[in-house]
């Protein structure tokens, strides 16, 4: 990506991995290349923090999973928020490649 694309979606790229927050980069920055690629990391993100809160209503198994699995997930958010505001484009640890797949 070209610096030009970066900087334009750089201001709101970062809210994509705070939860539906997703939406304002999506609406606001549609065409842009940079922010399309972290709504999708996000979006990924967003789904298995879905998918960690169900588990929870497993008893005990379900809440040592979802705990460790929950932590996993805030330290990806962290890395994603980091890597949107330093213009990186690199996808995040494991669930990264999902993201790839998804149109939008």
């Amino acid at each position: 990506m070209d610096k030009k694309v970066i900087d334009e979606g750089k201001g709101l790229a970062w809210l994509s991995y705070l939860g539906l927050l997703l939406l304002i980069p999506l609406l606001v920055n549609k065409d842009n290349e940079y922010s399309k690629f972290h709504v999708k990391q996000g979006l990924v993100l967003l789904i298995c923090g879905i998918i960690t809160r169900i588990l929870w209503i497993i008893p005990v198994i379900g809440w040592v999973v979802g705990m460790v699995v929950g932590i996993f997930l805030l330290v990806l958010m962290i890395i994603g928020i980091v890597n949107a505001l330093s213009e990186k484009t690199e996808p995040l640890p494991v669930i990264g490649k999902y993201a790839e797949k998804i149109k939008i």
